[in-house]
């Protein structure tokens, strides 16, 4: 490891986590989809088409990094747009967020932006996780507390991947490893519903021959050397001591946190943080005529 898997190493990322976590809320008139769940399909069509994991690692991750900010406007839709330089805008995007990345991959993550344009079909268990309900907060013994709206397998994979790949900078491993590991650990809920640790404590013991079983049944339907390199990377998700276990795993908890951290931030949410903070009034020809109107209005 670099000396970088540190607390303080990984609170430096933690902003970034949160506004990567966004991805999973973000949609646009393009698709019904987020852009965590559009970004989740294609890298899964270029992984299972046999596309080097590194490429489809660095590639997919640098445009989330980019879509922190400029949310649905990407390189496709600046040159349909008619922008004459959209890697430009990509590249300022990616450079307001990257600064706590590790230099040496901030710089291969740059390289990469704007290349993940088209895809194959992604495999059926992809679509299937992208369907699957994530179980939210359950707790053995205890009754489940639904939170609203749900998110899914596909978000929830693809901002760990993500963040296992920036992660990776961190602690010294491997990106495409920490990559595949996260777009792949919850295969075997493409099948299986997730009812969260509580339901896993009344699996009890079938619980590790049934995802054994269901891990095998999805990844038997990727070609040989595609098998082989995923096989490779969820190694990983059971360990804390390697490099890529260590990104994984830290990426996943960060991801499973923050998700709870954002419902508690809607219910909470106030109009003075809009004004205040979030500026929603902001400056601007109009801000004083705004103002006036919303003093007369008796708003807020």
């Amino acid at each position: 490891m670099d000396g970088g898997g540190t607390l303080g190493g990984v609170g430096a990322l933690t902003p970034l986590a949160a506004e990567l976590g966004d991805l999973k809320r973000i949609r646009d008139a393009s698709s019904p989809d987020s852009l965590a769940v559009r970004a989740f399909r294609r890298a899964w069509g270029r992984l299972a088409a046999g596309e080097d994991a590194r490429a489809v690692a660095l590639s997919t991750t640098a445009d989330a990094l980019a879509a922190a900010r400029l949310a649905g406007i990407d390189r496709g839709v600046l040159a349909a747009a008619g922008v004459a330089d959209p890697l430009a805008i990509l590249q300022r995007s990616f450079d307001e967020v990257a600064g706590p990345v590790a230099p040496a991959l901030r710089s291969a993550l740059r390289e990469h932006l704007g290349r993940d344009m088209a895809a194959s079909p992604a495999p059926a268990f992809a679509e299937a996780l992208i369907r699957q309900p994530r179980a939210g907060a359950t707790c053995p013994g205890k009754p489940r507390l639904v939170l609203e709206p749900p998110e899914n397998h596909g978000d929830h994979c693809l901002v760990v991947a993500v963040l296992g790949t920036v992660l990776a900078g961190l602690y010294g491993a491997d990106p495409s490893t920490a990559f595949v590991a996260g777009m792949a650990h919850h295969l075997h809920n493409a099948m299986l519903p997730d009812s969260g640790f509580a339901g896993e404590i009344l699996l009890g013991d079938e619980l590790g021959p049934l995802m054994r079983r269901l891990f095998d049944r999805e990844l038997a339907t990727l070609a040989g050397p595609v098998e082989i390199t995923v096989r490779a990377a969820l190694v990983t998700i059971g360990d804390a001591e390697t490099p890529e276990g260590r990104a994984f795993n830290a990426a996943d908890v960060m991801d499973r946190v923050l998700q709870m951290r954002q419902y508690d931030r809607v219910a909470g949410f106030t109009t003075s943080q809009a004004l205040d903070d979030l500026e929603l009034v902001h400056a601007g020809p109009l801000q004083a005529f705004h103002q006036v109107v919303l003093a007369e209005a008796g708003l807020p």
